[in-house]
């Protein structure tokens, strides 16, 4: 269930497919959260639209080991509803709970509370520099340019179209995806004037994030199936503003979270049926070449039938691949680690609808 997008789509699941014949299953060792200087990947779990029951979970990635609601054991408070996704500097996690109209600064080894930025409906955040950040706005034709010192919104941006969404920086610049029926532009954000100062034709409509190759070409996975606007994958050139390659897809499934591996040669998506009742339907974790002329008929992990997987990271360091099934946001998800071959490796227990990772 894309329980926080605009549009939200009511599921009933008869039965889940749960993924076994892992080679060692990871200890779920609870919530109190073992302060060290381990590498961590941390896990946004969503919870379900308006049942404020969001929470934060990590996998200590040098003992294996998964640690759940440990904001809510170092604070003795929840998150609110809906963790949509997570920044990060230095010193601090930027916990953006997009439902609840905040973002929760956290103290980056602890996780524990240090302020609250009230925004209305974040969605994603990039840090800009000079301890600034702008953050996109479900529903909203604008972006909030955050003042991290005083945690207050310095300056409402307009953009042409509502629902910005996935943000990418790259240079001086940050590339903005309105993700609206309407919209077949992404928006160029100029750091140093703090302004929306061009756009980039992509041909497919409703953009929703955009990454950068190893080339510094854009790729801008756009489509809303449900209102008849085909998913597309469109790599353009932000500096001539040229279309390089598009893909358009056929099927009702959606293509979403796209994130590239550390070589940025090849980029990993997933493909999400929400009603599947066949392993034939186009479901799952793709990967496709920077240099491919069609798109991968072939999952890499295949979904299961009546599953779907709504988080995706790749592991900068060693380019492991983490998969969060919300199990339909019915109960409790899964993240499941696999290597580049997609050669499964663990599979850890998590809170409701793992849908965002943050490497650490």
């Amino acid at each position: 269930m894309r329980s926080s997008k605009l549009v939200y789509i009511t599921i009933t699941i008869l039965s889940l497919s749960i993924i076994s014949c892992v080679k060692d299953k990871p200890k779920d060792n609870g919530s109190q959260p073992d302060i060290n200087d381990h590498p961590k990947v941390i896990i946004a779990n969503e919870g379900v639209f308006n049942g404020g029951n969001a929470s934060l979970s990590y996998i200590d990635l040098q003992e294996q080991k998964i640690y759940n609601d440990v904001y809510q054991a170092q604070n003795d408070r929840v998150l609110g509803d809906v963790l949509q996704s997570i920044a990060g500097d230095d010193n601090n996690l930027y916990l953006v709970v997009n439902n609840s109209n905040k973002i929760i600064t956290v103290d980056k080894k602890t996780f524990k509370y240090k302020s609250e930025i009230n925004v209305s409906q974040p969605r994603y955040m990039t840090l800009v520099g000079n301890n600034k950040a702008l953050v996109s706005s479900m529903y909203r034709s604008k972006l909030y340019l955050i003042d991290l010192n005083s945690n207050q919104v310095d300056k409402e941006i307009n953009v042409p179209y509502p629902n910005t969404e996935g943000m990418t920086r790259l240079n001086d610049k940050v590339y903005i995806c309105p993700w609206n029926t309407q919209c077949n532009y992404i928006y160029q954000f100029d750091i140093a004037t703090e302004r929306i100062e061009d756009s980039i034709y992509i041909g497919g409509y409703a953009p929703t994030q955009a990454i950068i190759d190893k080339n510094n070409k854009l790729w801008v996975f756009a489509g809303n199936p449900y209102l008849n606007i085909a998913a597309s994958i469109t790599q353009v050139d932000p500096f001539n503003k040229q279309i390089l390659k598009t893909f358009t897809f056929n099927g009702s499934e959606e293509i979403i979270k796209p994130v590239f591996n550390p070589e940025r040669n090849a980029f990993y998506y997933l493909a999400v049926v929400y009603s599947s009742n066949t392993a034939d339907d186009y479901n799952g974790l793709y990967k496709m070449s920077i240099e491919a002329s069609q798109v991968p008929a072939t999952a890499l992990v295949k979904a299961q039938t009546l599953q779907y997987f709504w988080g995706l990271g790749v592991n900068p360091e060693n380019g492991h691949i983490f998969l969060g099934d919300p199990k339909g946001f019915i109960q409790s998800g899964t993240v499941t680690e696999y290597n580049q071959e997609g050669v499964l490796k663990n599979t850890y227990p998590v809170g409701l609808g793992p849908g965002f990772f943050y490497f650490d």
